[in-house]
Protein backbone atom coordinates (compact mmCIF):
# COMPACT_ATOMS: atom_id res chain seq x y z
CA UNK A 1 0.00 0.00 0.00
CA UNK A 2 3.02 2.44 -0.90
CA UNK A 3 1.53 4.08 -3.07
CA UNK A 4 0.90 7.61 -3.33
CA UNK A 5 -2.74 8.10 -3.91
CA UNK A 6 -5.27 11.02 -3.93
CA UNK A 7 -8.74 10.77 -2.13
CA UNK A 8 -11.31 11.09 -4.67
CA UNK A 9 -14.88 9.41 -6.07
CA UNK A 10 -13.92 6.73 -8.79
CA UNK A 11 -16.85 6.35 -11.47
CA UNK A 12 -17.90 2.79 -13.12
CA UNK A 13 -15.36 3.73 -15.82
CA UNK A 14 -12.64 3.71 -13.50
CA UNK A 15 -13.56 0.40 -12.31
CA UNK A 16 -14.31 -0.54 -15.83
CA UNK A 17 -10.54 0.07 -16.80
CA UNK A 18 -8.93 -0.97 -13.20
CA UNK A 19 -10.29 -4.42 -14.20
CA UNK A 20 -8.83 -4.55 -17.62
CA UNK A 21 -5.67 -3.59 -16.61
CA UNK A 22 -5.48 -6.20 -13.25
CA UNK A 23 -6.39 -8.79 -16.26
CA UNK A 24 -3.36 -7.48 -18.55
CA UNK A 25 -1.15 -7.07 -15.25
CA UNK A 26 -1.85 -11.15 -14.50
CA UNK A 27 -1.18 -12.43 -17.90
CA UNK A 28 1.81 -10.31 -17.95
CA UNK A 29 3.09 -11.74 -14.51
CA UNK A 30 2.33 -15.11 -16.24
CA UNK A 31 4.56 -14.32 -19.25
CA UNK A 32 7.39 -13.59 -16.84
CA UNK A 33 7.15 -16.53 -14.96
CA UNK A 34 7.37 -18.69 -18.69
CA UNK A 35 10.14 -16.52 -19.46
CA UNK A 36 11.65 -17.31 -16.60
CA UNK A 37 11.97 -13.62 -15.90
CA UNK A 38 12.86 -12.90 -12.48
CA UNK A 39 15.80 -12.35 -10.51
CA UNK A 40 18.55 -15.11 -9.39
CA UNK A 41 18.35 -16.08 -5.81
CA UNK A 42 20.30 -13.89 -3.50
CA UNK A 43 19.13 -15.17 0.08
CA UNK A 44 17.76 -11.60 0.96
CA UNK A 45 15.43 -11.38 3.85
CA UNK A 46 13.73 -8.11 5.12
CA UNK A 47 11.68 -6.72 8.52
CA UNK A 48 9.13 -4.19 8.88
CA UNK A 49 7.81 -3.57 12.40
CA UNK A 50 4.48 -1.60 13.30
CA UNK A 51 4.51 0.33 16.42
CA UNK A 52 3.20 2.36 19.08
CA UNK A 53 2.97 5.70 20.58
CA UNK A 54 2.25 6.16 24.06
CA UNK A 55 2.87 8.26 26.70
CA UNK A 56 4.42 7.42 30.65
CA UNK A 57 1.55 6.63 32.06
CA UNK A 58 0.80 3.97 29.52
CA UNK A 59 -2.18 5.74 27.29
CA UNK A 60 -1.67 5.93 23.16
CA UNK A 61 -1.12 9.11 22.06
CA UNK A 62 -2.06 10.43 18.12
CA UNK A 63 1.38 12.42 17.48
CA UNK A 64 2.59 9.95 14.49
CA UNK A 65 2.92 13.39 12.21
CA UNK A 66 4.95 15.26 15.15
CA UNK A 67 6.95 12.27 15.82
CA UNK A 68 8.20 11.30 12.21
CA UNK A 69 8.93 15.38 11.90
CA UNK A 70 11.66 15.08 14.45
CA UNK A 71 13.14 11.10 13.53
CA UNK A 72 13.33 12.83 9.89
CA UNK A 73 14.66 9.05 8.68
CA UNK A 74 13.06 7.30 5.80
CA UNK A 75 13.40 4.28 7.71
CA UNK A 76 10.26 5.66 9.52
CA UNK A 77 6.64 5.96 7.97
CA UNK A 78 2.85 6.13 9.34
CA UNK A 79 0.75 3.35 9.55
CA UNK A 80 -3.30 3.50 9.88
CA UNK A 81 -3.53 5.44 12.76
CA UNK A 82 -1.93 8.22 14.47
CA UNK A 83 -0.30 6.25 17.51
CA UNK A 84 0.98 3.81 14.96
CA UNK A 85 4.55 3.86 12.73
CA UNK A 86 6.72 1.41 11.15
CA UNK A 87 10.37 1.12 11.18
CA UNK A 88 11.76 -0.54 8.01
CA UNK A 89 14.93 -2.63 8.09
CA UNK A 90 17.40 -2.80 5.31
CA UNK A 91 17.22 -6.15 3.48
CA UNK A 92 20.44 -8.61 4.60
CA UNK A 93 21.48 -11.51 3.25
CA UNK A 94 20.58 -14.91 5.28
CA UNK A 95 24.26 -15.93 6.54
CA UNK A 96 27.01 -15.32 9.26
CA UNK A 97 26.02 -13.20 12.46
CA UNK A 98 23.04 -11.84 10.41
CA UNK A 99 20.72 -11.87 13.54
CA UNK A 100 23.07 -10.06 15.63
CA UNK A 101 23.73 -7.37 13.05
CA UNK A 102 19.91 -6.88 12.54
CA UNK A 103 19.53 -6.60 16.54
CA UNK A 104 22.32 -4.13 16.48
CA UNK A 105 20.60 -2.02 13.98
CA UNK A 106 17.22 -2.49 16.11
CA UNK A 107 18.18 -1.40 18.96
CA UNK A 108 19.86 1.51 17.26
CA UNK A 109 17.39 2.84 15.58
CA UNK A 110 14.18 2.47 18.26
CA UNK A 111 16.13 3.55 20.71
CA UNK A 112 16.60 7.09 18.69
CA UNK A 113 12.90 6.95 17.87
CA UNK A 114 11.78 6.62 21.54
CA UNK A 115 14.00 9.77 22.14
CA UNK A 116 12.62 11.62 19.74
CA UNK A 117 9.18 10.62 20.54
CA UNK A 118 10.23 11.96 24.00
CA UNK A 119 10.49 15.12 23.11
CA UNK A 120 6.67 15.66 23.04
CA UNK A 121 5.74 13.18 26.04
CA UNK A 122 5.50 10.10 23.48
CA UNK A 123 7.67 6.58 23.33
CA UNK A 124 8.12 3.46 21.44
CA UNK A 125 5.98 0.54 22.38
CA UNK A 126 6.12 -2.54 20.54
CA UNK A 127 3.57 -5.04 20.93
CA UNK A 128 0.25 -6.61 19.13
CA UNK A 129 -2.32 -4.54 20.77
CA UNK A 130 -1.60 -1.30 22.89
CA UNK A 131 -3.94 -2.80 25.93
CA UNK A 132 -4.85 0.83 26.93
CA UNK A 133 -6.45 1.51 23.67
CA UNK A 134 -10.11 2.56 24.40
CA UNK A 135 -13.24 2.55 21.14
CA UNK A 136 -13.05 6.15 21.49
CA UNK A 137 -8.82 6.24 20.33
CA UNK A 138 -10.19 3.88 17.22
CA UNK A 139 -12.89 6.50 15.21
CA UNK A 140 -11.79 7.88 11.97
CA UNK A 141 -10.63 11.15 13.33
CA UNK A 142 -7.94 9.43 14.24
CA UNK A 143 -6.56 8.37 10.98
CA UNK A 144 -3.04 9.41 9.59
CA UNK A 145 -3.06 12.45 7.84
CA UNK A 146 -2.47 10.26 4.27
CA UNK A 147 -4.91 9.94 1.47
CA UNK A 148 -4.56 6.43 1.01
CA UNK A 149 -5.71 5.77 4.63
CA UNK A 150 -8.97 7.63 4.04
CA UNK A 151 -8.86 6.47 0.43
CA UNK A 152 -8.86 3.13 2.00
CA UNK A 153 -11.24 3.23 4.62
CA UNK A 154 -14.21 5.58 2.63
CA UNK A 155 -13.99 2.05 0.13
CA UNK A 156 -14.09 -0.37 2.40
CA UNK A 157 -16.85 1.49 4.39
CA UNK A 158 -18.88 1.68 0.93
CA UNK A 159 -18.31 -1.52 -0.27
CA UNK A 160 -19.48 -2.87 3.63
CA UNK A 161 -22.14 -0.42 3.34
CA UNK A 162 -22.81 -1.02 7.45
CA UNK A 163 -21.21 -0.28 10.70
CA UNK A 164 -18.48 -3.35 11.47
CA UNK A 165 -19.44 -5.54 14.38
CA UNK A 166 -16.73 -6.47 16.24
CA UNK A 167 -17.59 -9.89 18.35
CA UNK A 168 -14.34 -12.13 19.84
CA UNK A 169 -15.43 -14.42 22.17
CA UNK A 170 -12.21 -16.11 24.17
CA UNK A 171 -11.77 -15.59 27.86
CA UNK A 172 -13.95 -12.68 27.93
CA UNK A 173 -16.75 -12.11 25.18
CA UNK A 174 -16.40 -8.67 23.16
CA UNK A 175 -19.01 -7.32 21.35
CA UNK A 176 -19.58 -4.09 19.61
CA UNK A 177 -19.62 -1.97 16.42
CA UNK A 178 -17.49 0.21 14.32
CA UNK A 179 -17.93 2.90 12.00
CA UNK A 180 -14.56 2.86 10.34
CA UNK A 181 -11.57 0.63 9.81
CA UNK A 182 -9.94 2.36 12.55
CA UNK A 183 -10.05 -0.37 14.91
CA UNK A 184 -7.35 -2.36 12.73
CA UNK A 185 -5.04 -0.04 13.87
CA UNK A 186 -4.99 -1.69 16.58
CA UNK A 187 -3.13 -4.63 15.12
CA UNK A 188 1.14 -3.88 15.09
CA UNK A 189 2.49 -6.64 13.55
CA UNK A 190 6.31 -7.97 12.50
CA UNK A 191 6.44 -8.66 8.44
CA UNK A 192 9.03 -10.70 7.75
CA UNK A 193 10.23 -10.91 4.13
CA UNK A 194 12.36 -13.51 1.77
CA UNK A 195 12.99 -13.21 -1.48
CA UNK A 196 12.43 -16.45 -3.49
CA UNK A 197 12.56 -17.31 -6.48
CA UNK A 198 9.39 -19.02 -8.80
CA UNK A 199 10.27 -22.22 -8.43
CA UNK A 200 10.89 -22.50 -5.10
CA UNK A 201 8.04 -19.39 -4.34
CA UNK A 202 5.05 -22.50 -3.73
CA UNK A 203 7.44 -24.83 -1.16
CA UNK A 204 8.65 -21.66 0.60
CA UNK A 205 4.44 -20.69 0.60
CA UNK A 206 3.17 -23.87 2.05
CA UNK A 207 5.89 -24.07 4.40
CA UNK A 208 5.12 -20.39 5.78
CA UNK A 209 1.25 -21.52 5.98
CA UNK A 210 2.20 -24.83 8.11
CA UNK A 211 4.76 -22.91 10.37
CA UNK A 212 2.12 -20.20 11.42
CA UNK A 213 0.78 -21.93 14.05
CA UNK A 214 4.25 -22.19 15.34
CA UNK A 215 5.12 -18.79 15.06
CA UNK A 216 2.16 -17.73 16.85
CA UNK A 217 1.98 -20.03 20.14
CA UNK A 218 6.10 -19.29 20.79
CA UNK A 219 5.01 -15.40 19.79
CA UNK A 220 1.60 -14.76 21.05
CA UNK A 221 1.95 -11.02 22.69
CA UNK A 222 -1.86 -9.76 22.04
CA UNK A 223 -4.65 -10.90 24.64
CA UNK A 224 -6.13 -7.20 25.36
CA UNK A 225 -8.95 -5.36 23.81
CA UNK A 226 -10.55 -2.47 24.98
CA UNK A 227 -10.33 -3.52 27.98
CA UNK A 228 -11.17 -6.83 27.85
CA UNK A 229 -8.98 -9.85 27.53
CA UNK A 230 -9.67 -12.38 24.66
CA UNK A 231 -7.13 -14.86 22.72
CA UNK A 232 -4.10 -14.76 23.00
CA UNK A 233 -3.47 -13.47 20.03
CA UNK A 234 -6.45 -11.38 19.01
CA UNK A 235 -4.85 -9.81 16.03
CA UNK A 236 -6.32 -12.36 13.39
CA UNK A 237 -9.61 -11.91 14.52
CA UNK A 238 -9.57 -8.58 15.22
CA UNK A 239 -8.46 -7.65 11.39
CA UNK A 240 -10.00 -9.69 10.01
CA UNK A 241 -13.38 -8.08 11.19
CA UNK A 242 -12.13 -5.11 11.28
CA UNK A 243 -11.68 -5.10 7.48
CA UNK A 244 -14.22 -7.23 6.10
CA UNK A 245 -16.48 -6.13 3.43
CA UNK A 246 -19.19 -8.65 3.48
CA UNK A 247 -22.35 -8.22 5.18
CA UNK A 248 -23.79 -10.67 7.05
CA UNK A 249 -25.62 -11.84 4.05
CA UNK A 250 -22.56 -12.33 1.90
CA UNK A 251 -20.62 -14.15 4.88
CA UNK A 252 -23.69 -16.83 4.48
CA UNK A 253 -23.17 -17.23 1.10
CA UNK A 254 -19.67 -18.51 2.08
CA UNK A 255 -17.87 -15.13 -0.11
CA UNK A 256 -14.29 -15.15 1.09
CA UNK A 257 -13.04 -12.49 3.84
CA UNK A 258 -10.58 -9.54 2.67
CA UNK A 259 -8.48 -10.66 5.77
CA UNK A 260 -8.13 -14.82 5.40
CA UNK A 261 -6.01 -17.97 5.98
CA UNK A 262 -6.46 -19.20 2.57
CA UNK A 263 -8.58 -22.31 1.57
CA UNK A 264 -5.59 -24.36 0.10
CA UNK A 265 -1.56 -25.69 -0.89
CA UNK A 266 -0.57 -23.83 -3.81
CA UNK A 267 1.77 -25.33 -7.09
CA UNK A 268 2.82 -21.50 -8.61
CA UNK A 269 2.76 -18.42 -7.09
CA UNK A 270 0.37 -17.32 -9.52
CA UNK A 271 -2.26 -18.86 -8.31
CA UNK A 272 -2.35 -16.49 -5.24
CA UNK A 273 -2.25 -13.51 -7.30
CA UNK A 274 -4.94 -15.34 -9.92
CA UNK A 275 -7.08 -15.74 -6.15
CA UNK A 276 -7.03 -12.17 -5.26
CA UNK A 277 -8.21 -11.59 -8.83
CA UNK A 278 -11.19 -13.98 -8.84
CA UNK A 279 -11.81 -13.64 -5.17
CA UNK A 280 -12.19 -9.92 -4.59
CA UNK A 281 -13.05 -6.75 -5.94
CA UNK A 282 -11.10 -3.82 -6.59
CA UNK A 283 -10.88 -1.11 -3.76
CA UNK A 284 -8.61 1.44 -5.07
CA UNK A 285 -9.33 1.04 -8.95
CA UNK A 286 -6.31 3.59 -9.86
CA UNK A 287 -4.11 3.09 -12.83
CA UNK A 288 -1.09 4.45 -14.14
CA UNK A 289 -0.22 4.65 -17.64
CA UNK A 290 2.30 1.77 -17.91
CA UNK A 291 0.65 -1.23 -20.48
CA UNK A 292 2.29 -4.03 -19.11
CA UNK A 293 2.04 -6.67 -21.90
CA UNK A 294 3.30 -3.59 -24.66
CA UNK A 295 6.25 -3.47 -21.97
CA UNK A 296 7.43 -6.88 -22.05
CA UNK A 297 7.03 -7.08 -26.07
CA UNK A 298 9.71 -4.34 -26.00
CA UNK A 299 11.75 -6.61 -24.06
CA UNK A 300 11.46 -4.24 -20.72
CA UNK A 301 10.04 -5.35 -17.25
CA UNK A 302 6.59 -4.02 -16.27
CA UNK A 303 6.28 -2.33 -12.63
CA UNK A 304 1.99 -4.39 -12.64
CA UNK A 305 1.54 -1.41 -10.39
CA UNK A 306 -2.40 -2.10 -10.57
CA UNK A 307 -1.60 -5.90 -9.72
CA UNK A 308 0.59 -4.55 -6.54
CA UNK A 309 -1.85 -2.27 -5.70
CA UNK A 310 -4.96 -4.70 -5.61
CA UNK A 311 -2.71 -7.15 -4.02
CA UNK A 312 -1.91 -4.88 -0.94
CA UNK A 313 -5.74 -4.49 -0.14
CA UNK A 314 -5.94 -8.69 0.34
CA UNK A 315 -4.60 -9.50 3.76
CA UNK A 316 -3.07 -12.54 3.64
CA UNK A 317 -1.33 -13.85 6.54
CA UNK A 318 1.16 -14.99 3.84
CA UNK A 319 1.50 -12.84 1.63
CA UNK A 320 2.67 -13.10 -2.52
CA UNK A 321 4.53 -10.03 -3.55
CA UNK A 322 5.84 -8.63 -6.82
CA UNK A 323 8.51 -6.30 -7.06
CA UNK A 324 11.20 -4.65 -9.41
CA UNK A 325 14.66 -3.14 -8.00
CA UNK A 326 17.38 -2.47 -10.03
CA UNK A 327 15.34 -3.22 -13.33
CA UNK A 328 15.08 -6.65 -12.08
CA UNK A 329 11.85 -8.67 -11.03
CA UNK A 330 11.69 -10.47 -7.66
CA UNK A 331 8.83 -12.40 -5.94
CA UNK A 332 8.57 -12.38 -2.50
CA UNK A 333 6.89 -14.40 0.49
CA UNK A 334 5.86 -11.44 3.30
CA UNK A 335 4.86 -13.51 6.33
CA UNK A 336 2.51 -11.28 8.61
CA UNK A 337 1.73 -13.42 11.53
CA UNK A 338 3.73 -12.32 14.03
CA UNK A 339 2.63 -9.25 16.78
CA UNK A 340 5.07 -6.70 17.69
CA UNK A 341 7.74 -6.97 20.49
CA UNK A 342 8.41 -8.09 23.10
CA UNK A 343 11.91 -6.68 23.30
CA UNK A 344 14.23 -6.45 19.56
CA UNK A 345 15.59 -10.10 21.24
CA UNK A 346 12.64 -11.57 21.19
CA UNK A 347 11.76 -10.17 17.62
CA UNK A 348 15.26 -11.57 16.40
CA UNK A 349 14.29 -14.85 17.88
CA UNK A 350 11.35 -15.13 15.89
CA UNK A 351 12.35 -13.98 13.14
CA UNK A 352 15.86 -16.49 13.44
CA UNK A 353 12.95 -19.17 14.20
CA UNK A 354 10.59 -18.65 11.28
CA UNK A 355 13.35 -18.41 8.17
CA UNK A 356 15.50 -21.45 9.91
CA UNK A 357 11.97 -23.61 9.78
CA UNK A 358 10.61 -22.30 6.72
CA UNK A 359 13.91 -23.15 4.76
CA UNK A 360 13.63 -26.69 6.53
CA UNK A 361 10.41 -27.39 5.50
CA UNK A 362 10.57 -26.28 2.18
CA UNK A 363 13.48 -28.90 1.62
CA UNK A 364 11.99 -31.59 3.25
CA UNK A 365 11.84 -34.64 0.82
CA UNK A 366 8.00 -35.64 1.93
CA UNK A 367 6.96 -32.17 2.76
CA UNK A 368 4.86 -31.74 5.32
CA UNK A 369 1.73 -30.29 3.20
CA UNK A 370 1.76 -34.00 1.61
CA UNK A 371 0.64 -34.90 4.81
CA UNK A 372 -1.16 -32.03 6.54
CA UNK A 373 -4.68 -31.28 5.27
CA UNK A 374 -4.71 -27.60 4.74
CA UNK A 375 -8.04 -26.94 6.82
CA UNK A 376 -5.93 -28.85 9.57
CA UNK A 377 -3.28 -26.40 9.05
CA UNK A 378 -6.04 -23.49 9.19
CA UNK A 379 -7.70 -25.15 12.44
CA UNK A 380 -3.94 -25.34 14.24
CA UNK A 381 -3.59 -21.40 13.42
CA UNK A 382 -6.95 -21.03 14.78
CA UNK A 383 -5.83 -22.54 18.41
CA UNK A 384 -2.56 -20.54 18.12
CA UNK A 385 -4.29 -17.86 18.26
CA UNK A 386 -7.00 -18.53 21.05
CA UNK A 387 -4.78 -20.52 23.34
CA UNK A 388 -0.81 -19.10 22.18
CA UNK A 389 1.35 -21.38 24.16
CA UNK A 390 -0.85 -23.77 25.66
CA UNK A 391 -2.57 -24.51 22.25
CA UNK A 392 -2.33 -28.33 21.45
CA UNK A 393 -2.52 -29.08 17.01
CA UNK A 394 -3.23 -31.83 14.76
CA UNK A 395 -0.05 -32.49 13.55
CA UNK A 396 1.26 -35.51 11.13
CA UNK A 397 2.74 -39.03 12.91
CA UNK A 398 4.00 -41.92 11.72
CA UNK A 399 5.05 -43.45 8.21
CA UNK A 400 1.40 -43.41 7.32
CA UNK A 401 0.94 -39.70 8.05
CA UNK A 402 -2.06 -40.01 10.34
CA UNK A 403 -2.95 -36.69 12.52
CA UNK A 404 -2.74 -37.21 15.95
CA UNK A 405 -3.00 -34.26 18.46
CA UNK A 406 0.06 -32.67 20.41
CA UNK A 407 0.91 -30.57 22.38
CA UNK A 408 2.39 -27.03 20.55
CA UNK A 409 5.29 -26.31 23.08
CA UNK A 410 6.39 -30.27 22.55
CA UNK A 411 6.00 -30.34 18.79
CA UNK A 412 8.32 -27.40 18.99
CA UNK A 413 10.80 -27.82 21.22
CA UNK A 414 11.41 -31.44 20.37
CA UNK A 415 10.39 -31.45 16.00
CA UNK A 416 10.73 -28.00 14.84
CA UNK A 417 13.40 -26.24 16.78
CA UNK A 418 15.59 -29.08 15.20
CA UNK A 419 14.34 -28.76 12.11
CA UNK A 420 14.95 -24.31 12.21
CA UNK A 421 18.61 -25.28 12.96
CA UNK A 422 18.66 -27.27 10.38
CA UNK A 423 17.74 -24.82 8.45
CA UNK A 424 20.17 -22.04 10.07
CA UNK A 425 22.35 -24.42 8.66
CA UNK A 426 21.82 -24.26 5.63
CA UNK A 427 21.38 -20.79 5.31
CA UNK A 428 24.92 -20.20 6.61
CA UNK A 429 24.06 -18.48 9.76
CA UNK A 430 26.73 -18.90 12.29
CA UNK A 431 26.49 -21.48 15.50
CA UNK A 432 26.64 -18.86 17.63
CA UNK A 433 23.90 -17.07 15.79
CA UNK A 434 21.46 -19.79 15.57
CA UNK A 435 22.31 -21.08 19.32
CA UNK A 436 21.27 -17.50 20.89
CA UNK A 437 18.18 -16.62 19.01
CA UNK A 438 16.72 -20.23 18.76
CA UNK A 439 17.77 -20.56 22.46
CA UNK A 440 15.21 -18.57 23.29
CA UNK A 441 12.70 -20.02 21.37
CA UNK A 442 13.57 -22.94 24.03
CA UNK A 443 13.52 -21.21 26.69
CA UNK A 444 9.87 -20.05 26.05
CA UNK A 445 9.15 -23.23 25.78
CA UNK A 446 10.37 -24.92 28.71
CA UNK A 447 9.08 -21.85 30.80
CA UNK A 448 5.76 -21.57 29.15
CA UNK A 449 6.04 -18.09 28.77
CA UNK A 450 5.02 -15.72 25.67
CA UNK A 451 4.49 -12.13 25.79
CA UNK A 452 1.11 -12.79 26.22
CA UNK A 453 0.98 -15.29 28.89
CA UNK A 454 2.82 -12.09 31.15
CA UNK A 455 0.83 -9.76 30.11
CA UNK A 456 -2.30 -11.69 31.14
CA UNK A 457 -0.23 -13.11 34.50
CA UNK A 458 0.83 -9.37 35.35
CA UNK A 459 -2.70 -8.14 34.68
CA UNK A 460 -4.37 -10.15 37.09
CA UNK A 461 -1.53 -9.69 39.56
CA UNK A 462 -2.42 -5.74 39.30
CA UNK A 463 -5.79 -6.80 39.78
CA UNK A 464 -5.58 -9.20 42.95
CA UNK A 465 -3.60 -6.16 44.30
CA UNK A 466 -6.82 -3.85 44.19
CA UNK A 467 -6.40 -2.01 41.19
CA UNK A 468 -9.73 -0.89 39.26
CA UNK A 469 -9.16 -2.75 35.64
CA UNK A 470 -8.24 0.25 33.54
CA UNK A 471 -5.52 1.00 36.29
CA UNK A 472 -4.28 -2.69 35.86
CA UNK A 473 -3.88 -2.38 32.60
CA UNK A 474 -2.04 1.00 32.69
CA UNK A 475 0.40 -0.56 34.80
CA UNK A 476 0.79 -3.85 32.78
CA UNK A 477 1.32 -1.32 29.84
CA UNK A 478 3.93 1.13 31.74
CA UNK A 479 5.69 -1.99 33.75
CA UNK A 480 5.80 -3.45 30.07
CA UNK A 481 7.09 -0.38 28.37
CA UNK A 482 9.92 -0.81 30.83
CA UNK A 483 10.91 -3.93 30.45
CA UNK A 484 11.02 -4.11 26.59
CA UNK A 485 13.53 -0.74 27.06
CA UNK A 486 15.83 -2.92 29.82
CA UNK A 487 15.65 -5.66 26.35
CA UNK A 488 15.93 -8.89 28.54
CA UNK A 489 13.68 -11.44 26.65
CA UNK A 490 10.32 -11.61 27.81
CA UNK A 491 10.89 -15.26 29.58
CA UNK A 492 13.10 -13.52 31.95
CA UNK A 493 10.77 -10.91 32.77
CA UNK A 494 9.53 -11.28 35.99
CA UNK A 495 5.41 -11.48 36.64
CA UNK A 496 3.77 -8.25 38.52
CA UNK A 497 4.71 -4.83 39.11
CA UNK A 498 7.55 -3.30 40.68
CA UNK A 499 6.09 -1.79 43.49
CA UNK A 500 3.18 -1.55 46.08
CA UNK A 501 0.05 -0.39 43.77
CA UNK A 502 -2.76 1.71 46.08
CA UNK A 503 -6.32 0.00 46.12
CA UNK A 504 -9.17 1.25 43.95
CA UNK A 505 -7.04 3.09 42.06
CA UNK A 506 -8.45 4.22 38.64
CA UNK A 507 -6.55 5.82 36.11
CA UNK A 508 -7.75 8.79 34.46
CA UNK A 509 -7.58 9.83 30.46
CA UNK A 510 -5.62 13.38 29.48
CA UNK A 511 -7.37 15.75 27.49
CA UNK A 512 -10.71 13.80 28.41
Amino acid sequence: MGEKVVAGAFDLSDRQRYRDKLHKCLRGLERLLEEKRFDRPKNLMGLEIELNLAGADGMPRMLNGQVLERIASRDFQTELAMFNLEVNVTPHRLGGRVFDRLAEELRTSLAYAHRKAGEVDAGIVMIGILPTLERDDLVSSNLSDVDRYTLLNDQIVAARGEDFTLDIEGVEHLVCTARSITPEAACTSVQLHLQVTPDRFADVWNAAQAASAAQIAVGANSPFLFGRELWRESRPPLFQQSTDTRPPELQAQGVRPRTWFGERWISSAYDLFEENLRYFPALLPICDDEEPLDVLDAGGIPALSELVLHNGTVYRWNRPVYDVADGMPHLRVENRVLPAGPTVTDVVANAAFYYGLVRALAEEAKPLWTRLPFETAAANFDAACRYGIDARFEWPRGRNGGLAEVDAVSLVRDELLPLAEAGLDAWGVEPADRDLYLGVIEERCRRRVNGASWQVATFHQALEAGLSRPAALAATTRRYAELMRAGDPVHLWPVGLPEPVPTGGGVARGGR
